[in-house]
């Protein structure tokens, strides 16, 4: 059953998604591992239309190659206008390989956060792309099921 956005919330164009992306360097990723899902954190880079990370051995190389199916998520907030923003990518994730595609990919200028060996790039082709943008409400407007209990008076 889809349900459609409250109406303060856009639905951005492909364009749009794209722009956002190249503003932030950050996501994360989604893989399936054992059949369960995982996610990691990732320094990424936008490159023709996909998405590129670096990473070492271990489980998100192993779970984010031979045209695995992926999504990486990235967010933000515009200070100045309040206005967050979220995109998805979903795709297929691959090893780059061969030495002038190592050596182009290794020219975006991709440096992980995080120290030890991240010698292998990967390439994120998104099949679907989607995002939205919405007003960041203010904290006390927030509703949750416990809005309405009774507080004791400690609280």
């Amino acid at each position: 059953m889809s349900k459609e956005p409250a109406p303060d919330v856009e639905n951005l164009e492909h364009h749009d998604c794209w722009a956002l992306l190249r503003t932030v360097s950050v996501g994360r990723l989604a893989v399936l591992t054992d059949g369960h899902p995982d996610i990691f954190p990732i320094n990424y880079t936008v490159d023709s239309g996909t998405l590129v990370f670096r990473t070492g051995e271990g489980t998100k190389l192993s779970a984010a190659s031979d045209g695995a199916q992926v999504a990486v998520e990235a967010d933000g907030v515009d200070a100045q206008t309040g206005l967050a923003w979220s995109v998805v990518a979903k795709g297929t994730a691959e090893i780059v390989t061969g030495t002038e595609h190592v050596l182009d990919t290794a020219a975006l200028y991709l440096f992980p956060w995080q120290a030890g060996h991240k010698d292998t790039f990967i390439r994120i082709t998104p099949t679907t792309l989607t995002g939205r943008r919405f007003k960041v409400t203010a904290p006390l407007t927030w509703w949750t099921q416990l809005s309405g209990a009774i507080k004791t008076a400690q609280e």
